[in-house]
């Protein structure tokens, strides 16, 4: 049948949602069209039947695409088909990416692909929200083994009340923004940043998206009933019981490892052990439950990888004990400094342990703002943060390829944080870099630390100190442990990675990825208590070094002058071609701005300068103030006196009579073409015209008496 169309429609946060199948894209494994109002995403989602040779990693890529033509618009710049993906579709299909991986089978290894294109938009419904419901859609009915249901939604607070999936207008209201994905049972990943919100807030808000998301979950339930494919048979490799128990050999070696504190020493001997028991193999495969000795070392780096995993995860749950010793809510040691570089206009570098991070924060004016195209329109941020992981930073030796999708969504979460904190109406542009300089741990909230710190040394006038801090979580049934500052090492052997950051007050970003599916609201609750205090102590480490910001910016940073002039007088000021403005920014040296409303910025490293061109525009848009001196240069000279400049495009007439004390015969025995001489505004009259004195700053002496 060419056309088996069925629709499924739900209320969504108060908008109607309508989920198709059986029309497009029928030769994916799942596809379906989401649509609410004018905005429709097409989903789709293949998976290989076969596994790649070799393959030791689940292959899962989400691909999102906003097409231009959804929104009846042209792609700008010279290149007019879609190419690589902005950051605010990478950062997409990180968050749809995220909570799906842990609900694929374990040891699932076959290529999967989701791919979610807007093809239609409308501006009152986010497109964002439509993607992650088909996901979930199009995984659910399709015959790839996948664990939902599963859910998405947006959660705002407007006016103290909750919102689900509010439109882009409705943001700017918000005291928090949200991105959840939820089971039925638990929530699987939180993604967001807020004004400073509390913590009993910040829950709240989970709850209510959690709510809605399980509604959603009993439209899928029924469309996986009435449309969906009976799943594909996949079975897991059985677990080699004969590896791990010959592993319980090398129990002393690992216990020596973990001992170890050095990320780089301890690295170093899990490698000497994985060798170890390589050679081991090679010499008695049988003794450890395989056939042959073909794949010793991935067989090796398995058993290892394990035994470490079980005898962490034992040390913390039935001892408290964590690599090196630490405690469940111990920091590692904190060093801080600022103005760590000469020349940049705020700098810092932050260290917590074995994760250090170096940041700076540059000021400049509207040139500096980051243009960004898309279907909503062309927008300018005035504020971004780049961060930058290089493989040195973690001790390998390979040359960076530019930045990844990690690095976009790291850098994003900490620039959410300190952009609640940003002064308003700030009339700057500002630019922050997070330069990774070391590894071991949460490199994200160790930017946080470090941006806020550069952006205060920088003297930007940031309404509160933000810190961040990476929680972890260890559970085993139905007990659990939260781990406060978590190691790259904990990252990988526990069940949770979740990030808050925020000030004294309250929440300003926040992020949770688990590897399992899904958590408790007493795990959020206790882990959100931890990192508070956390939180609390990284700032108190802070403090030590900087507390506020300075009190102004270092020589030689730009600073903006303003002065406002009528609307009308904005194309005077410009002058024909933009030939009065550009003289103006050549001959001083300065950057100068005009909005639609007549505020001029001018912007330069000169106070004094500053102040000239300040004058300077005043004194050509609003003309002279009667018996103000200016120092003007003779244009022309008449037998009744001389025209002069007091700036470009503004002349005026000394008098004869108004040169000097004696009776003036001629001009030219005082004065020459091109000669500089201090004048008064005498008056102006009703045509525009200016009268000037010298004399009455002081008379004109006469040439060669």
């Amino acid at each position: 049948m060419l056309n088996n169309k069925k629709e499924f429609t739900f209320n969504y946060g108060g908008k109607e949602v309508t989920i198709e199948t059986g029309r497009l894209a029928k030769q994916a494994d799942g596809a379906v069209l989401v649509t609410s109002g004018n905005t429709q995403v097409l989903v789709t989602v293949v998976s290989a039947h076969e596994v790649k040779d070799g393959q030791d990693f689940f292959p899962l890529m989400v691909d999102y695409k906003e097409k231009f033509t959804a929104a009846g618009k042209f792609l700008g710049g010279f290149m007019k088909r879609e190419g690589r993906p902005s950051n605010s579709e990478i950062l997409l299909m990180r968050m749809i990416d995220r909570p799906l991986r842990p609900l694929f089978p374990e040891g699932y290894m076959a290529e999967t692909i989701v791919m979610a294109q807007v093809i239609s938009f409308d501006p009152e419904v986010d497109p964002e929200v439509l993607a992650g419901l088909g996901t979930c859609a199009a995984l659910e009915i399709s015959d790839i083994p996948f664990a939902g249901p599963l859910g998405f939604c947006k959660v705002g607070r407007i006016n103290g009340e909750f919102v689900l999936n509010p439109h882009r207008g409705q943001w700017e209201e918000s005291e928090l923004e949200l991105v959840l994905a939820a089971s039925p049972e638990a929530i699987m990943m939180v993604e967001g940043e807020a004004s400073e919100v509390s913590e009993e807030v910040m829950l709240e808000a989970l709850q209510f998206g959690h709510n809605s998301i399980k509604e959603f979950c009993e439209v899928l339930t029924k469309m996986r009933t009435e449309v969906g494919k009976t799943k594909r048979e996949w079975k897991t490799a059985a677990a080699n019981e004969a590896l791990m128990k010959k592993m319980e050999d090398y129990s002393s070696d690992a216990r020596s490892v973990l001992n170890i504190n050095d990320k780089q020493e301890r690295s170093r001997a899990i490698s000497a052990l994985t060798k170890k028991v390589k050679e081991d193999i090679k010499s008695d495969h049988a003794s450890f439950g395989l056939d042959s000795a073909d794949e010793a070392g991935k067989d090796a780096y398995q058993g290892v990888d394990e035994l470490l995993y079980k005898m962490m995860r034992n040390d913390i749950m039935k001892e408290d004990k964590r690599i090196a010793g630490r405690g469940m809510t111990e920091v590692r040691e904190i060093e801080t400094e600022t103005s760590v570089l000469k020349a940049p206009h705020g700098s810092s570098l932050f260290t917590r342990g074995e994760t250090q991070v170096l940041a700076t924060a540059t000021i400049g004016g509207k040139d500096g703002e980051q243009m960004k195209d898309s279907i909503y329109g062309v927008e300018f941020d005035n504020f971004y943060l780049h961060y930058t992981f290089a493989p040195y930073s973690v001790g390998e030796a390979r040359g960076y390829r530019g930045v990844g999708r990690r690095e976009v969504g790291h850098g994003n979460l900490a620039e959410r944080a300190l952009r609640k904190m940003m002064p308003t109406d700030f009339p700057y542009t500002v630019r922050v870099t997070c330069e990774v300089t070391e590894s071991n741990g949460s490199s994200s909230m160790g930017s946080v630390c470090s941006g806020s710190m550069a952006l205060m040394d920088a003297g930007i006038p940031l309404k509160k100190p933000v810190a961040g801090v990476a929680m972890g979580l260890i559970k085993e049934g139905d007990d659990f442990k939260i781990l406060t500052d978590i190691l790259g090492d904990e990252d990988h052997l526990g069940d949770m990675d979740f990030k808050v950051a925020g000030t004294t007050d309250g929440i300003t970003a926040i992020q949770m990825d688990i590897k399992i599916t899904g958590i408790t609201n007493e795990i959020f609750q206790k882990a959100m208590t931890q990192a508070k205090e956390g939180r609390m102590h990284i700032l108190g480490e802070m403090s030590k070094t900087i507390s506020a910001p300075r009190p102004s910016f270092k020589d030689g940073v730009p600073t903006i002058e303003t002065t406002n002039i009528k609307p009308d007088k904005i194309g005077a000021l410009i002058g024909p071609g933009g030939k009065n403005i550009k003289a103006i920014q050549e001959k001083f040296d300065v950057s100068i701005e005009i909005t639609e409303e007549g505020l001029v910025k001018v912007l330069g490293t000169d106070q004094e300068i500053l102040k000239t061109v300040i004058a300077l525009i005043d004194l050509q848009i609003n003309g002279p103030k009667i018996d103000s001196v200016y120092n003007a240069k003779v244009v022309t000279i008449k037998e009744y006196g001389a025209f002069v400049d007091l700036v470009d495009g503004v002349s005026g007439l000394v008098h004869v009579s108004e040169l000097a004390d004696e009776r003036v015969k001629d001009v030219n025995d005082y004065l020459s073409v091109g000669d500089s001489v201090d004048v008064k505004v005498v008056d102006v009259d009703r045509f525009g015209k200016i009268k000037l004195s010298a004399k009455a700053v002081k008379p004109v002496p006469k040439k060669n008496a």
